[in-house]
């Protein structure tokens, strides 16, 4: 395994990020464990998971994931072992806190403690926010995203956001704090207000990055390489789009597109047409696309951690295996040839 610095923290995560999000819907608890169990004797030593967490996300399986593995450390006794993220959620679910809530200090109160508590855990390592008050262009939002939203209000929100969670550092009970889903206006925000108000830094950003989604390679790469705040990229496989399975409308019974109830917004006959290019590109070389696919994102100078995740322990197996595959530079070039011809896909 590879380890690479978080930030500007002296916190050195693996490469390769232990994803959780499908323990408690898709994975049961003895599943989860497993995954966790095996993770961790390949040398992965950061784990992500989110307070709303199993998903799809709904009433029934919010906070499930975070049981899953507050059992685990439970029973294992090696919380010291682990570098653990969690998130807030972001306004938007009826389920979370009534419904009526922001990320604010009353909440994120709040979802510490409960977080805690279901992790059975005192403290955790990267407390991430989720996705913004203000909404954002992820989530493939960015063709309609209009940043019309109160300055003034924003700032001030950020600065209530800062000074909370440096109680909550002061408590012990979170040791750095990272972003997820934000853009590059409200990074550089919290980093300008951080060091403004003597406030703590963010030390990632969670974003999605993928073969099929390089968003982050506008602005946000300058920053994310000139400030120190890394990418842990998710959705690296874009929802396991780029094995090839839900080519052309496919859905494999028990796959997360299958039991997803809200359409595919990726799954459009452009995207069809970039991973059947991708697969050909691994095909000629000899590879596994998702490998493939994995190891480009392993590769990026800005990526501090790749969060994988499988449903599967052969899954797992084969997305941790690709952090010892170096890409040729006849790869390189053919994913560069693909990426110029379909560039945005969805």
């Amino acid at each position: 395994m590879k380890y690479r610095t978080l930030g500007r923290t002296d916190l050195k995560v693996s490469a390769i990020c232990l994803g959780t999000m499908t323990w408690g819907l898709q994975n049961t608890e003895a599943e989860g464990h497993a995954q966790m169990d095996y993770a961790l004797a390949q040398g992965v030593n950061f784990f992500d998971t989110a307070e709303m967490y199993s998903v799809p996300p709904s009433a029934e399986t919010y906070g499930k994931t975070e049981t899953i593995i507050g059992t685990w450390f439970a029973a294992r006794k090696n919380r010291d072992q682990v570098i653990l993220a969690s998130k807030i959620a972001g306004p938007g679910l009826p389920w979370i806190r009534g419904g009526d809530y922001q990320i604010d200090r009353k909440n994120i109160v709040l979802a510490v403690e409960t977080s805690l508590k279901r992790l059975q855990t005192d403290y955790i390592d990267l407390y991430q926010l989720h996705w913004p008050n203000r909404g954002s262009y992820h989530f493939q939002q960015h063709w309609l995203y209009n940043p019309a939203f109160d300055r003034a209000a924003v700032e001030a929100n950020f600065i209530e956001v800062l000074q909370t969670l440096k109680e909550c550092i002061k408590a012990g009970k979170i040791r750095h704090i990272g972003l997820s889903n934000e853009t590059a206006w409200g990074g550089m925000k919290y980093l300008q207000l951080a060091e403004q108000h003597n406030l703590p830094r963010m030390a990632s950003i969670q974003n999605e990055y993928s073969l099929l989604c390089r968003l982050f390679e506008t602005d946000w790469q300058e920053l994310s390489q000139a400030e120190d705040i890394g990418l842990l990229a998710w959705s690296p496989l874009a929802r396991g789009i780029i094995s090839g399975k839900y080519i052309d409308g496919a859905r494999p019974p028990g796959r997360r597109l299958t039991i997803t109830p809200a359409p595919e917004r990726r799954d459009t006959p452009r995207c069809n047409e970039a991973v059947k290019a991708y697969i050909a590109v691994a095909a000629k070389h000899g590879l596994d696309v998702c490998q493939m696919a994995l190891a480009f994102v392993n590769d990026r100078p800005f990526v501090t951690s790749n969060i994988i995740g499988a449903t599967d322990l052969e899954q797992l197996k084969t997305n941790i295996a690709s952090i010892d595959l170096v890409l040729s530079p006849e790869v390189m070039k053919d994913i560069h040839d693909t990426y110029r011809q379909f560039a945005i896909v969805y």
